[in-house]
């Protein structure tokens, strides 16, 4: 195990580099003037694009821009805006809101998505199968942002039963039903994936082995049929922590949540490169935090892989 994860470890180093670079390089890259559009109707006066093109390296080529915004990175220091702002700690202003957010709909995944999807792979064929399937193929076909706006009209508006705007500093509270609404889709997708593989387990033969021993029926499904179909189920809630963080732009905006998702909108709408550059490096590096914790979680939930 340790030196697998060594290994894996070794191996985020090149997609860290490859990915950023290919961020940097389509936000700063491909454009012929960075400061197009920065004042208004009239160009931006000479003082100032020689200040931020010697802040932001911008007479250097691409490549060395990248190596020099590459060695801030590695200490922390995500750049500053043009307008001055440290994106460090816009950062760590919006992170922890979007941490919390995405907490909140990985959990409801996990409780509502998996116990669904086990109800109806253990039931088979039936009314409560049928319902759980409707139900589900109901939350795929409507997209976030329409299941955003209906639960803050009806329970918002006309009900008056949750807030329709969340406070700037929310607790884990306040963002339950944004949660809710964030992990809709996914957890509609748990609850199929955890169907599917229980249902494939079932016929196993390592199944029949357990159930030919006398085990009880709570143990063969726990101990051995669960574990294993959760493999396909933790791959995706892994890939989907990252999605969450990163693509909660719509949620934000419904409920006026202060979050990453809302640090890149803005970063888009108003130009700021250095902004959405930082961003979405964080978000790589989650990516490849969760993808690594994935990769050994699959040894705890199935004995029979083993990372020798």
């Amino acid at each position: 195990m340790g030196r697998y994860t060594l290994r894996r470890l070794l191996q985020l180093v090149p997609v860290f580099l490859g990915t950023t670079l290919i961020i940097y390089y389509l936000v700063w890259g491909l454009s012929d003037d960075p400061f197009a559009g920065k004042c208004g109707q009239r160009e931006c006066p000479a003082s100032y694009v020689a200040t931020m093109t010697e802040r932001l390296n911008l007479d250097d080529p691409v490549l060395l821009q990248w190596l020099k915004y590459l060695g801030g990175l590695l200490t922390g220091d995500f750049g500053r805006t043009f307008s001055g702002n440290e994106v460090s700690e816009l950062i760590a202003n919006a992170a922890p809101i979007s941490f919390r957010l995405a907490l909140v709909a990985v959990v409801i995944e996990i409780v509502i998505g998996i116990t669904a999807g086990l109800v109806s792979g253990l039931r088979g064929r039936g009314y409560v199968d049928s319902l759980i399937l409707v139900s589900t193929l109901f939350l795929i076909s409507l997209p976030v942002f329409v299941t955003g706006l209906v639960v803050k009209q009806v329970f918002g508006v006309e009900l008056g039963w949750i807030r329709t705007s969340v406070p700037p500093d929310p607790t884990i509270l306040d963002l339950f039903v944004p949660g809710l609404v964030l992990g809709s889709l996914s957890m509609a997708f748990v609850a199929r994936l955890t169907r599917t593989s229980l249902m494939e387990n079932a016929r196993a033969d390592f199944v029949r082995t357990a159930v030919a021993k006398g085990l009880s029926r709570r143990r063969v499904v726990l101990a051995h049929m669960l574990r294993t179909s959760l493999i396909p189920v933790v791959t995706f809630i892994g890939t989907d922590l990252g999605a969450l963080m990163g693509g909660a732009v719509v949620t934000e905006g419904v409920f006026n949540i202060r979050g990453l998702g809302g640090l890149v909108f803005t970063g888009i709408q108003r130009q700021e490169q250095t902004q959405v550059v930082g961003v979405v490096a964080l978000l790589v590096i989650i990516y490849l935090v969760v993808n690594l914790i994935v990769d050994l979680l699959y040894a705890v939930l199935d004995p029979r892989i083993r990372y020798d």
